[in-house]
């Protein structure tokens, strides 16, 4: 796992700040819930790109995987939360994603290929927050979230191969736009913690 972990590290344009570890911490419950939710977004766009690009074998087989995957990890954190008496409940989306997909273009291939590569950001994200909370959290949760490296590190690789087939071709040029976008919106201050959100002020 720490090639894979290193491998993310190297992807991503920056670590994750220490005050938004600081303001997880200070906000469980609600990262539990918000953790839920991204769970559920996650298997939804799969199921959408799925709906969308019916004549793409290779997508429609890994994405139907991640689908499975997501809302079982869904379903394991609402057992959590149910553990320590925290109540799902609707949140505000995070200005993460929707910060993302601007920059995704209005036609095919081109948005297939940016819906993808954002796809395949977010999860490295995922994965990179997992590991940096992990060390701070108590041991059933760390436990969890270490649980779930191995999979979001899947995940951004089959997205990020998904993309270079679509694209056929290197997307490098494409990624580089996205993660500039991302690294603003991972530095930059925020106005409501999420599990993607920058740091509060």
């Amino acid at each position: 796992m720490t090639d894979a972990l290193t491998a993310i590290h190297d992807f991503l344009p920056c670590r994750t700040p220490r005050r938004w570890i600081e303001n997880a911490l200070a906000n469980q419950d609600l990262m539990l819930i918000d953790h839920a939710h991204c769970e559920k977004k996650a298997a939804s766009t799969a199921l959408s790109l799925m709906y969308r690009y019916v004549d793409n074998p290779d997508l429609l087989n890994r994405m139907s995987r991640l689908a499975r995957e997501e809302l079982r990890h869904f379903e394991q954190v609402l057992a959590i939360m149910k553990e320590r008496g925290v109540t799902y409940g609707h949140l505000a989306p995070a200005r993460y994603a929707a910060g993302l997909r601007k920059a995704v273009r209005a036609e095919d291939p081109g948005r297939l290929v940016d819906m993808l590569i954002v796809g395949a950001v977010i999860e490295a994200r995922s994965c990179e927050r997992f590991a940096a909370l992990a060390p701070h959290l108590d041991n059933k949760l760390a436990d969890f979230y270490r649980g779930l490296l191995k999979s979001e590190a899947r995940h951004y690789r089959d997205y990020l191969k998904l993309a270079e087939q679509a694209n056929d071709g290197p997307v490098d040029e494409r990624v580089g736009v996205f993660l500039e976008i991302e690294q603003r919106l991972i530095i930059e201050p925020d106005t409501e913690f999420r599990f993607h959100s920058g740091p509060l002020p």
